[in-house]
Parts: structure tokens; C-alpha cells; sequence
């Protein structure tokens, strides 16, 4: 910094001082932020772009998903009064446990009576191999009497040529052999007819036999289907039956819901299924349990049609107000891990969130074969006519005695 003196009009001299240089402007900080914001976000960018490419293009996921199951309803097969309910709402049951009993009292009647039948039917064909025996030793007799009848003919024919016996005892003698042929034909049409009603056959195969046991079998089932059973393990559901309600068969008393084969319908746009395939590996997430579960599955199966298409009223897409509504498909997927439903268990209806894995694409869009076995069964009610036939074996050893 310098001073200059000037002369002033006076001829004094003024010393003056200069005015120091003003200080350099600061840089903006705004400009800093928005260059490292833009950077920032052309990293995100970059990220995002090569997560996709990479890995996140090969997902599709929806929270369009729910947890469906079969629901096993109980229904009578006969009509009757409920005497007793074995299960309510939440009840776990085992196939085979009672659920309903039905009054059995015209149940019970109906199956007596049908034995008793049985055990006549059975000692009534006995009766019939018995008949035939008689029927065969009768023939036997009938021979001997013709051939002894014609005997006594041809010594009377020889007599009367000689005049030794009259015209009128030859004429007895010819009566006698033809009422002894006679009697000898209806005694083989006797036992002809006893034995067709028993030619190859035992007593246990004999058509009355078997109409018999038919009879005993049916009011068995009814007896025991006055005891209705849980067809399959599972968790009861939907009870609406009474004490003392009047049932008719088909008439909806419950349900049995077998929580560890459950499945996941999941709509996904039609969009997202270009590249999915049957067999592909699949994440679940249930909204009970948030992300702290994690259940594994894979696609079973694409649904043959859209969710519309199968509705109560199918869209009219063909009116002329129509406006194009991208479609949603149900696409089933299976668990894994049974295990994992034990643990965590779900319940129909449930909210969840999956997401597929279509990496591999070398499964088809549909099924290729047919079903090999059923998809979902029960024993429970063959074992009703097993017992059935047991009673049946019974009644005819036990009237069988010494018979054939």
C-alpha cells in the first residue's frame, strides 16, 4: 500500500491514502452439492442398470398372491338325526375320527334283518345240492323199476305166444313198462332241473347267495354310514351342524382342511409371463410372518385361462365400449419343505409375496403328461366294505356246516 502527496491550490502539499483492493469472492457450495447430486445419481443409475441386466430382469414377483387349499366337505350319505358332534372350529382330526354320529337305530334293524336273510338264503341252496343228490339216487330207482318192468314184459310176451298167460296180462305187464318209462323220464327232468340251479357253482357263488350278501352288504354301509369319519388329516372348519338336526345326504356339516398340503395361487400380469416356466424355483413370503420367513417352492402349473374368463360374468369384450385391461393369469405354486409349514403354518386365504426365479427356461409353459395317479384320495370308506365282506364271510361259514 502506497501514499502520494499532491500539491494543493495553496501550494500545500496533502498526503492521501489509496483505496485497498476488495477481497475475492467465495465459491458457491450449491454447486459443489447439485455436481456431487448428479454424480450420485448417475451412479444409482449405473447401479440399477446393471442390477437389472444383470440379475433383476430374470425375477417377476406380485403380491397378487394367496394361500388356496383343498377344503374336504362332510356330508351324510344317508338320511338321519345327529345324535353327537366329535369335532368343532380348530379341531385337529386324524382319518378315521368321528365327526358326526347319526341316530342308527333304523340303521341297525335294516342290518339285522339283512343277516338273518343271508343265513336262510345260505341254508336254503344247501337244501338245493341236496335236493340234486335225491334227484340222481330217484333216477337210479326209476331205471331199475324199467329195467325190471321190461323184463317182466318180454317173459310175458314168450308166455302168450305158448297161451300160458292171457292177452289181458300181457296188456298189464306193456302198462306196467310204459308208466315205468314215464316215471323215469319225469325223474331225469326233475333232476335236469335241480341240478341247473346249482351246476357250477358252490354255495358261496350261488346267484341267491350272492344276491343275498348284496343285500347285507348295502345295509351294512348304511349302518356305517351313519357314523360319519374325518376322510383325511386335517383342521376342522365351517361346523354349522346341530344336536338333533335332521340331515339329508349332501347337505354341507362341515369341512376338514389339510393345512400341510396347501399351495400358493399367484396372479401375475399376462406381461410377466413370457419367460416363466413350469419347475422354476420360487420365494414365498407370508404377511403373518413378514420377512422373517421364508418358504421355498417352485411353479407347478400357468393357468389355462385369465381370471375373467372363468368369472361368474365373463367380460363382453366384443361391445363397443370396450377398453383393454392388462390380464391377470393364476400361476400355482407348490412348497418345497413340507417342514416349513409345520413350523410356520398358513391358513387359506392368507396374503403373501413371491417372486420367481427365471434363470431357467428350459421347462415348458404346460404340462407335457397326463396325471399318473389321483391328486388328492381317501381309503377311509373302503375299509367300511372291507368290514362288510369279513361279516358276510362269516354268516356263510356259519351256516354252511357239512354242506358243499
Amino acid at each position: 500500500m502506497s501514499s502520494q502527496s499532491t500539491p494543493d491550490s495553496s501550494g500545500t502539499t496533502a498526503a492521501t491514502t489509496a483505496t485497498p483492493n476488495p477481497p475475492a469472492p467465495k465459491k458457491s457450495s450449491r454447486g459443489v452439492m447439485l455436481r456431487v447430486l448428479g454424480i450420485v445419481v448417475l451412479l444409482g443409475v449405473i447401479a440399477w442398470a446393471a442390477w437389472y441386466f444383470l440379475d433383476g430382469r430374470w425375477y417377476e414377483g406380485t403380491d397378487d398372491a394367496y394361500v388356496n387349499g383343498n377344503v374336504v366337505q362332510i356330508t351324510p350319505q344317508v338320511p338321519g338325526t345327529v345324535v353327537s358332534i366329535g369335532a368343532d372350529d380348530g379341531d385337529l382330526v386324524h382319518a378315521g375320527d368321528v365327526l358326526v354320529q347319526l341316530d342308527p337305530s333304523d340303521a341297525d334293524v335294516a342290518l339285522a334283518e339283512a343277516k338273518a336273510n343271508l343265513a336262510n338264503t345260505v341254508r336254503k341252496v344247501r337244501g338245493l345240492y341236496s335236493s340234486v343228490n335225491g334227484a340222481q339216487a330217484d333216477v337210479a330207482a326209476r331205471k331199475t323199476a324199467v329195467d325190471k318192468a321190461r323184463a317182466d314184459y318180454n317173459r310175458r310176451v314168450a308166455l302168450a305166444k305158448s297161451g300160458a298167460i292171457s292177452a289181458e296180462e300181457l296188456a298189464h305187464a306193456s302198462d306196467a313198462l310204459t308208466s315205468a318209462e314215464s316215471n323215469l323220464i319225469a325223474a331225469q327232468q326233475q333232476y335236469q332241473t335241480s341240478k341247473v340251479l346249482v351246476d357250477d357253482t358252490v354255495v358261496a357263488s350261488h346267484p341267491d347267495v350272492q344276491a343275498a350278501s348284496a343285500r347285507l352288504r348295502a345295509a351294512f354301509l348304511d349302518d356305517a354310514r351313519a357314523t360319519l369319519v374325518a376322510p383325511v388329516d386335517g383342521y376342522v372348519a365351517k361346523r354349522s351342524v346341530q344336536v338333533g338336526q335332521r340331515v339329508q345326504p349332501g347337505a354341507a356339516l362341515m369341512a376338514v382342511v389339510p393345512l400341510h398340503g396347501v399351495w400358493v395361487d399367484a396372479n401375475f400380469k399376462e406381461t410377466q409371463l413370457t419367460k416363466m416356466r413350469l419347475g422354476q424355483p420360487v420365494t414365498i413370503e407370508s404377511d403373518v410372518y413378514g420377512g422373517a420367513v421364508e418358504y421355498k417352492g417352485k411353479v407347478e402349473s400357468l393357468g389355462i385361462g385369465t381370471g375373467s374368463a372363468f368369472s361368474l360374468l365373463p367380460a363382453q369384450n366384443a361391445t363397443g365400449n370396450w377398453i383393454k385391461i392388462v390380464q391377470r393369469i393364476p400361476v400355482r405354486i407348490v412348497f418345497d419343505d413340507p417342514k416349513q409349514l409345520e413350523k410356520h403354518p398358513l391358513r387359506l386365504g392368507m396374503s403373501l409375496t413371491v417372486d420367481v426365479n427365471l434363470h431357467d427356461q428350459s421347462g415348458p409353459t404346460l404340462a407335457q403328461k397326463s396325471p399318473t395317479g389321483a391328486a388328492f384320495s381317501t381309503d377311509v370308506y373302503k375299509q367300511q366294505l372291507a368290514k362288510a365282506d369279513q361279516v358276510i364271510a362269516q354268516i356263510v361259514h356259519a351256516n354252511m356246516a357239512r354242506g358243499k
